[in-house]
C-alpha cells in the first residue's frame, strides 16, 4: 500500500527533467519535494546550465532554510533531488539523494547516477557485496540530502546526448521494486514514453512496492520533429493544498523545447 500523502515531486520538459523524494522518517516531505521543484522549474535557464543547476541547487537549500526556522514544524525536512537540463547536445546533471537517473543507447541501460546512501557506500567500501544491496533493511537510509538546516552539495556533471537515446529519472519508489533488466526491457519496448511510464509504475505496484512510484521518461528526438512544448508539474509539485503551507510560489518555468511524459503515484 502506498503512502497516503505522496511525497514525490517532478517536473517534465524539454529543457528541464527532474525528480525529487520528500526524505522518510522526517515530517513534510511532500512540501520539501515540492519545493524543490517548483524552485528549480522557476530559474529561467541560459547557455550555461551547469550554473543554473548550481544557483537552483543553492536556491532549494535556502529555502528550506527559510522555512525551517519559520516555522519548527518543518525544521530538518529534505528531499532528493536529480536534474538535467538540456543544452542543446547533452544534459548537465544535478544529482543529491536516492533518486535515479538512467540512459537507453543502442538497446542497453546505462545508470548515470550514483545513490547517497549508507549501502552505497557500504558496497563501495567493501563491506557488502552488491548482489545484497538491494535487500538490505537500511537501503533507503540517505547520508546525503537536501535539508532544511543542513548543508549538502549535489553531484554535477555533464552527459553527451545522442537522438534516439531514452532517459529515465526515477524515485526509489520504482528504482526500488523494478530491476535493472525489467527497466530495460520496458524502455526498450514501448513505443512512446508515456507507455514506459505507465508500465514501470504499475510493474513497481506489482513488485509490492509500498512507496510513491514517480517516474519521467524523455527521448532525443531530431530538430525537425514537432514537440509538445508545455511543462508538466507532477506529484506533490502541483498538490494545491500545498500552497497555504508555503511562503511562496517558484515562478512559471519558460516553454521548454522537446517532449517528456511522466506519472506520480
Amino acid at each position: 500500500m502506498r503512502r497516503k500523502v505522496n511525497e514525490d515531486a517532478a517536473f517534465a520538459g524539454p529543457r528541464l527533467l527532474a525528480v525529487a523524494d520528500g526524505m522518510g522518517g522526517y515530517p513534510h516531505g511532500d512540501i520539501a519535494s515540492r519545493t524543490a521543484i517548483t524552485t528549480l522549474a522557476g530559474i529561467p535557464f541560459t547557455a550555461d546550465p551547469a550554473a543554473d543547476l548550481t544557483s537552483g541547487v543553492a536556491a532549494i537549500s535556502a529555502r528550506l532554510d527559510d522555512l525551517g526556522r519559520d516555522d519548527p514544524a518543518m525544521a530538518r525536512m529534505g528531499t532528493t533531488l536529480t536534474a538535467m537540463a538540456w543544452d542543446g547536445h547533452g544534459f548537465t546533471v544535478a544529482h543529491i539523494g536516492d533518486s535515479r537517473a538512467y540512459l537507453l543507447r543502442a538497446g542497453e541501460l546505462h545508470r548515470l547516477t550514483r545513490d547517497h546512501t549508507m549501502v552505497q557506500s557500504l558496497v563501495e567500501g567493501g563491506r557488502l557485496a552488491e548482489g545484497d544491496a538491494a535487500g538490505h533493511p537500511q537501503r533507503s537510509k540517505l547520508v546525503k540530502a537536501l535539508q532544511s538546516g543542513a548543508a549538502a552539495e549535489a553531484d554535477l556533471f555533464r552527459h553527451d546526448a545522442q537522438p534516439g537515446d531514452r532517459y529515465l529519472l526515477c524515485s526509489d519508489g520504482v528504482s526500488g521494486f523494478v530491476g535493472p533488466e525489467e527497466i530495460r526491457e520496458t524502455l526498450v519496448r514501448a513505443a512512446r514514453p508515456a507507455e514506459a511510464v505507465k508500465r514501470l509504475v504499475d510493474l513497481a505496484a506489482l513488485a509490492g512496492g509500498h512507496d510513491n512510484a514517480t517516474c519521467v521518461v524523455a527521448d532525443v528526438v531530431a530538430p525537425s520533429r514537432e514537440v509538445p512544448r508545455e511543462p508538466l508539474m507532477i506529484g506533490a509539485a502541483r498538490e494545491p493544498g500545498l500552497l497555504a503551507r508555503l511562503t511562496g510560489r517558484g515562478r512559471r518555468a519558460r516553454r521548454p523545447a522537446r517532449p517528456a511524459d511522466a506519472v506520480a503515484r
